[in-house]
């Protein structure tokens, strides 16, 4: 019995210790899953939801460019696009061997594919082909048996309606690049454009707008198992400009075939109405890559296709600078407007003769006179009394030399000279070099852009500078009111003289631009021509009948124009540059003639209904297809 009894306690004791055990242990469980569940089961289930959904970001519709009437100059457009998912085909080369024969790779599209699929984890889709057209969709579709891990995705694609017509404003998009993924990890999104010139860069943060999210339940790898959520982003801002589109297409067609630019202003608010570079180049090629092909024939093309000569094209402004030169003598008070000046056709300084145009020369003239026969010995002797610094200070006074804020990245401002700019390079300024700036020559370089902001600014008295945006997301943009533009604070009678002049030039007989007289009723134009030698002429050359019409192409003077009308009361202002076109008077004069006869015709300053026979806007159709016009 004691035996027995003892055994009993024994026994006790030790299930009372595995009771205490387990219920110690069920107590530091149950304290557990209280902490996990209860304490901090909010931070797990945001861990687990984490684990089991990826958000991936998705590129917003980039904002659209619209001309001064809504009609859209760049917009966007579904297209298809085949992906390549390596994991899902045991030999990738040999897919990518199928697909060139349904849709041919060039090769540095295959480097471009191998590259992306040796840098991307197998399940991550890397784009084969952007912007397939239906019949390539179908047929991709159609032999997909014989193209394991090509799918076809819907993308979007920039859409430029007026091709090559605006290419140097509106500029063009492309795929970042790996430094511009390394400043923003954000361009990695699949699709994203970013600007690359022209308006689409310079306001590229407005127009990329808000990506979107969609919510995409993967599995342990990573794999994607399928979309729960799907949130568009927000698009870019609408971006509205100041082109007319209409016009802008005139003026190109008036440039023909000539290594030209023009630019055409609202001279009472500085708005560009038509900025034209010939020749240009289609802005979609870059949005898919540029075929190396395609790069050499632009870049070994002498007349520079992708250059905005408008905006970045320098060249001496030549006697279209001689009423910077006449109002700056005026300030100076080294000439009056009165004061009449010989021109025997030459100027001897020291034992240095300058010549006239005109070799028998033009007689007694006043600053009128002097404009109106372009005659070089008045200028000369005009910008002799003045001093460059007085012509310059001038110059600049009419937006040249300066920078003129314009919404295109690589536009230049060029350069008016002057003593303190020569000694820094380290050499003497002297009286010969005052002499050929008197007519535009020497070291100034001065683009088509700045002429017509000096047109402007001499028809209007008005500081006005020259812009591009008139609306962002439909709201008006300052500046475009003629009072919103300061006065140039020069006496009324002085720009009048300057104006006369000009008019003379066109409108009176024996003027040097007859040629460019208005045929419209009751409307008269006031101009200027230029013509600005590329190589020196000696004077064996001149004494020998030297005609610049026999030299090759590109040693041939440049030939220019700026004008402003009607005289009376101006509205268009503009500038006219032909390459390599000799005489301003017989080449840019007509040019510029033409462009102001259209400008005054089409009227984008007085009209208010969008033109019809354009397209008015893009809208996404079915992919691969065009939108609605």
């Amino acid at each position: 019995m004691r035996r027995e009894s003892k055994r009993t306690g024994v026994f006790t004791r030790r299930a009372l210790l595995l009771v205490a055990g387990q219920l110690g242990a069920l107590g530091a469980l149950a304290t557990r899953l209280y902490q996990v569940q209860v304490v901090d089961g909010a931070r797990y289930a945001t861990l687990a939801k984490t684990n089991r959904i990826s958000e991936r970001l998705i590129a917003a519709p980039r904002g659209r460019l619209l001309d001064r009437f809504g009609v859209t100059l760049a917009g966007n457009r579904s297209n298809w696009r085949a992906l390549l998912v390596a994991e899902q085909t045991d030999n990738v080369d040999g897919t990518l061997d199928n697909f060139t024969r349904l849709v041919p790779l060039a090769d540095h599209e295959r480097v471009r594919i191998d590259r992306e699929v040796r840098r991307h984890r197998r399940f991550i889709p890397v784009v084969v082909r952007d912007f397939l057209d239906w019949e390539d969709m179908a047929r991709i579709e159609v032999n997909a048996p014989d193209l394991p891990g090509i799918l076809i995705d819907v993308g979007t694609t920039r859409l430029y309606p007026f091709g090559s017509t605006l290419a140097h404003v509106i500029g063009y998009v492309a795929p970042p690049n790996e430094d511009d993924v390394a400043e923003d990890p954000m361009l990695a999104l699949p699709g994203l454009r970013i600007g690359r010139a022209g308006v689409e860069k310079y306001y590229d943060l407005a127009l990329r707008g808000r990506a979107g999210v969609a919510q995409l339940e993967v599995n342990s790898v990573g794999r994607v198992v399928r979309e729960l959520d799907h949130q568009e982003g927000m698009q870019g801002q609408d971006i509205g400009l100041t082109i007319d589109s209409e016009l802008q297409k005139s003026v190109l067609a008036r440039l023909g075939d000539e290594s030209a630019s023009a630019v055409v202003m609202d001279c009472r608010n500085g708005e560009v109405l038509a900025m034209a570079t010939n020749p240009s180049f289609d802005p979609s090629l870059f949005n898919s890559g540029v075929s190396q092909a395609q790069w050499i024939e632009w870049t070994s093309n002498r007349k520079a296709p992708l250059i905005n000569k408008a905006a970045a094209g320098l060249y001496a402004p030549g006697s279209t600078f001689k009423m910077v030169v006449g109002l700056a003598g005026l300030q100076a008070h080294a000439i009056t407007q009165t004061e009449r000046l010989n021109c025997p056709g030459y100027l001897d300084i020291g034992d240095t003769r300058f010549h006239c145009w005109s070799k028998g020369g033009h007689g007694l003239l006043d600053l009128r006179g002097g404009l109106k026969n372009s005659c070089d010995v008045f200028f000369y002797e005009v910008a002799r009394r003045t001093g460059m610094d007085n012509i310059a200070a001038m110059a600049n006074r009419f937006g040249l030399g300066v920078k003129l804020d314009i919404e295109l990245p690589n536009a230049r401002k060029g350069l008016v000279p002057t003593r303190e700019w020569r000694i820094a390079q380290g050499k003497a300024w002297n009286i010969g070099d005052t002499i050929v700036h008197g007519i535009g020559q020497g070291f100034l370089q001065l683009t088509p852009l700045a002429l017509a902001v000096m047109a402007s600014r001499l028809a209007t008295g008005r500081a006005v500078l020259p812009h591009l945006t008139r609306t962002i997301a439909d709201v008006l943009q300052p500046g475009s009111r003629p009072e919103d533009w300061p006065p140039l604070d020069l006496p009324e009678r002085d720009l009048r003289a300057v104006r006369d002049g000009m008019w003379q030039v066109v409108n009176e007989p024996g003027g040097t631009a007859t040629i460019a007289r208005l045929t419209l009723p009751g409307v008269q134009l006031a101009g200027k021509t230029g013509s600005t030698q590329v190589r020196r002429v000696t004077r064996e050359q001149r004494e020998h009948g030297f005609k610049s019409e026999d030299l090759p192409w590109e040693f041939r003077p440049h030939a220019l124009f700026v004008a402003f009308a009607p005289h009376d009361a101006p509205r268009y202002a503009l500038s006219v540059v032909v390459e390599h076109g000799n005489a301003g008077a017989a080449t840019a004069g007509p040019v510029a003639r033409d462009i102001m006869t259209d400008a005054l015709t089409i009227d984008p300053i007085g009209r208010r209904e969008p033109p019809q026979r354009v397209a008015e806007s893009i809208t996404p159709g079915a992919p691969g297809r065009e939108g609605s016009r």
